[in-house]
């Protein structure tokens, strides 16, 4: 019968309880810091993120406001009408420079 006359102080499953409310505690901290990053792209209202720019598989993700816009790329060539609109220069240390034309 001494099982049954035990000091619930002494019970080894309390602390793995309180251990695992740590955890909860811990993660959910990390969660808000990571939700509330100002280095997260997403935290502004409108912001485009290029994924793989020059690529083969490159994606555009749009975002204004609530809404998310994905453009992948399809590899091909783009046409239609349209007229110049400036000059892109290389520079000698690689730069590139668009003079936009009045």
């Amino acid at each position: 019968m001494r099982f049954l006359e035990s000091d619930e102080a002494d019970d080894p499953i309390l602390s793995v309880v309180n251990l695992i409310d740590l955890f909860l505690v811990v993660i959910g901290v990390l969660m808000v810091v990571i939700a509330s990053n100002p280095l997260n792209p997403y935290a502004h209202d409108k912001v485009v993120v290029v994924e793989n720019p020059g690529e083969a598989d490159m994606r555009i993700t749009i975002k204004n406001g609530q809404e998310l816009q994905h453009y992948e790329s399809s590899g091909q060539m783009g046409e239609g009408q349209g007229m110049r609109a400036g000059t892109t220069y290389r520079l000698e240390d690689g730069r590139m420079i668009y003079v936009p034309e009045d």
